[in-house]
């Protein structure tokens, strides 16, 4: 990779990521970019991540070895036919998309079978841009691989490298399991939390006792209805014959718990709680999911005059940065008086540490 050419079609969280984290490990890596908004572009040229700002597809592309996709869903098909004429003998073109049959079918329509190997990193953040790519967004993260018929195994094998160099840890799927995990554990979520945000607003009263009272869990299980309409739009659509299945499952199961509820089957909602406890328990905590984690706990302690003040003191005294800080008004799953959120893990445990030691009461979410 130390000699490598690699250029990225879009530089935003994830492609900015990727490319700091090939930087970081192999600096000599030649890299290439090319985006819309040229302000990133020259900012990722001053941070040293980008060599070469590419003004469009064309000549420059010749010399890569590997050429990243990284644009929304639907666009990344359509730069495959562009790229197409200027990959030089043994170049590859892989994406980073979270929908892969559509990409996939386009390759395929195009004959560049033996030119594509598909991936998507399992990492994202409420973020986006490259001014929010880090080199340490993916690691620890799965890096699903997607080959085609035609790839072959030192094909794959670059990928999983990259993975690896990045902290990632690869993992080979074919692209229509890919997308029919991916629509029940990230696309069918999204949906849910928005559709259950929209029931909530719509059956609220004038007063807004509903939106007023929300808090613990509603929040929680809601986060992800405030992520970007324009994205999600774009992966429900490419992925829609699968998150078709899935939802069609969903409200199958929903309509088999509203008869539970009016025959007043006892067991059977018992069994729904303990036995999806019992699975959600069950997942590690190791790896991070699709869906950005909440960095957060609460802290229980008495509403006194200047008592939000000192904690931010003492945090801020240890160069802790609060993403955000609020009053828990609804506190019946056993939160505390003040929920404090954070930028990332490193910084949540470093603040947990810091208030520990001045003795306050944490609650972890």
């Amino acid at each position: 990779m130390s000699d490598a050419t690699i250029a990225f079609i879009g530089l935003g969280l994830i492609g900015g990521s990727i490319a700091r984290g090939i930087k970081r490990e192999e600096p000599n890596t030649k890299i290439m970019a090319y985006m819309r908004t040229r302000s990133r572009l020259l900012q990722a040229k001053e941070d040293g991540i980008v060599d070469v700002i590419l003004d469009g597809i064309g000549e420059d592309l010749r010399e890569c070895d590997l050429i990243f996709l990284c644009t929304p869903v639907e666009y990344n098909a359509k730069y495959l036919s562009e790229i197409q004429s200027f990959l030089k003998p043994g170049a590859i073109i892989t994406d980073v998309g979270s929908t892969k049959t559509d990409i996939h079918e386009e390759v395929s329509r195009l004959g560049m079978e033996s030119r594509f190997v598909g991936g998507h990193p399992m990492a994202g953040s409420e973020k986006t841009g490259y001014e929010n790519s880090t080199d340490h967004l993916l690691e620890n993260a799965y890096y699903i691989i997607t080959p085609t018929q035609a790839s072959t195994e030192e094909q794959v094998s670059r990928l999983v490298r990259i993975a690896n160099m990045i902290g990632s840890i690869p993992l080979v799927l074919n692209y229509e399991e890919h997308d029919f995990i991916t629509a029940a554990i990230s696309h069918l979520p999204h949906i849910v939390a928005s559709s259950l945000v929209n029931l909530v607003g719509a059956s609220d009263n004038e007063e807004g006792l509903m939106k007023r009272l929300a808090a613990g869990g509603f929040k929680d299980i809601t986060r992800i209805a405030s992520s970007s309409p324009e994205m999600w739009e774009q992966i429900c659509m490419t992925n829609n014959q699968n998150l078709s299945v899935i939802l069609e499952r969903y409200i199958a199961s929903l309509s088999q718990i509203l008869g539970e509820l009016k025959t007043n089957d006892k067991q059977s909602i018992y069994q729904l709680f303990e036995t999806s406890r019992d699975y959600r328990n069950s997942f590690s905590e190791k790896v991070p999911g699709l869906i950005a984690p909440d960095y957060s706990f609460t802290v229980d302690m008495a509403d006194e005059v200047g008592a939000i003040s000192t904690l931010s003191v003492i945090l801020a005294a240890k160069g802790i940065s609060i993403k955000n800080i609020g009053i828990n008004h609804n506190r019946e799953h056993g939160e505390g008086t003040l929920r404090i959120a954070f930028y990332d893990k490193e910084t949540m445990d470093n603040a947990w540490k810091q208030l520990e030691r001045y003795h306050y009461d944490l609650i972890s979410n």
